[in-house]
């Protein structure tokens, strides 16, 4: 059997204002909930599970990318929601045109669509 990406798994100290982000500002859908869980699943079916446990980002360890459709109305929605752009939005070598924001936790989480 072929490896396949299952899930994708956040740490969040608060789910409310994770999913503020997840849900609200990226659509991404909420499948279920109970306490201290949360499991959302993007358009092509990969499940982004939040956890609500304390969380410890790093600047240098794995960041989520998101492939979007209008980069610039989904970043102020990332911001209205309560996340902040590390990058804005440029051009990137490899054809994409990428913005690098935070979630509420500290986590990076790189936003892109093509150009």
């Amino acid at each position: 059997m072929p490896t396949t990406i299952q899930r994708i798994i956040v740490s969040t100290s608060r789910i409310p204002h994770a999913l503020a982000l997840y849900r609200d500002a990226l659509g991404l859908r909420v499948d279920r909930a109970s306490a201290g869980f949360a499991w959302l699943t993007s358009a092509e079916g990969v499940e982004l599970m939040l956890h609500e446990r304390e969380a410890v980002p790093s600047d240098t360890a794995v960041a989520i990318g998101f492939a979007v459709d209008r980069l610039d109305a989904v970043v102020d929605a990332w911001t209205r929601a309560g996340g902040a752009v590390v990058d804005p939005a440029e051009v990137q070598p490899w054809g994409e045109r990428m913005a690098v924001v935070r979630d509420g936790d500290g986590h990076l989480v790189c936003l892109s669509e093509r150009v």
